[in-house]
């Protein structure tokens, strides 16, 4: 638990939830920025989960498209990246089909239980040059199932 609060309390601008009709959250994202230097400003995505009842519905998306809006609006981030598990193919599909996340390389034995972990990024190029165009927009995104809003 400490975790969590510690991301939001050190980049609130980052941390999404999903909410639905009820307002009950059905999805978050939660992200961070690296501290590389100034010539590579880059936020790292910690955490992604969506209620089984509310995927397919474009959240996960929605949500990592948010977060890494504001890693460029807020902190001028180059590019996003990430680890996956090499088993979660529904997550690999989203990354790289949906997202345009490339894979780096594997890390071998990333996670507690052994297993390996695809090291992906994701270019932010695209968001810095339609930064005029989207900060106009509001930070509340509706999807037909669920209402995507900052932490």
């Amino acid at each position: 638990m400490k975790y969590y609060f510690y991301h939001g309390l050190s980049w609130p601008q980052l941390s999404y939830v999903a909410e639905d009709e009820k307002g009950h959250i059905v999805g978050y994202v939660l992200a961070k920025m690296e501290e590389d230097g100034e010539d590579n400003r880059h936020g790292h995505i910690t955490s992604l989960a969506v209620k089984r009842s509310h995927r397919r519905l474009g959240l996960a998306q929605k949500l990592m498209n948010q977060a890494s809006l504001a890693m460029v609006e807020c902190f001028q981030a180059k590019y996003v990246s990430l680890h996956v598990r090499k088993s979660n193919r529904a997550a690999l599909n989203l990354y790289t089909n949906s997202l345009g996340f490339k894979i780096l390389e594997i890390e071998p034995k990333y996670y507690a239980d052994g297993e390996d972990a695809y090291s992906m990024m994701r270019d932010l190029s695209a968001f810095s040059e339609n930064k005029t165009d989207n900060q106009a927009e509001n930070m509340e995104i509706k999807s037909d199932s669920a209402i995507i809003s900052q932490c």
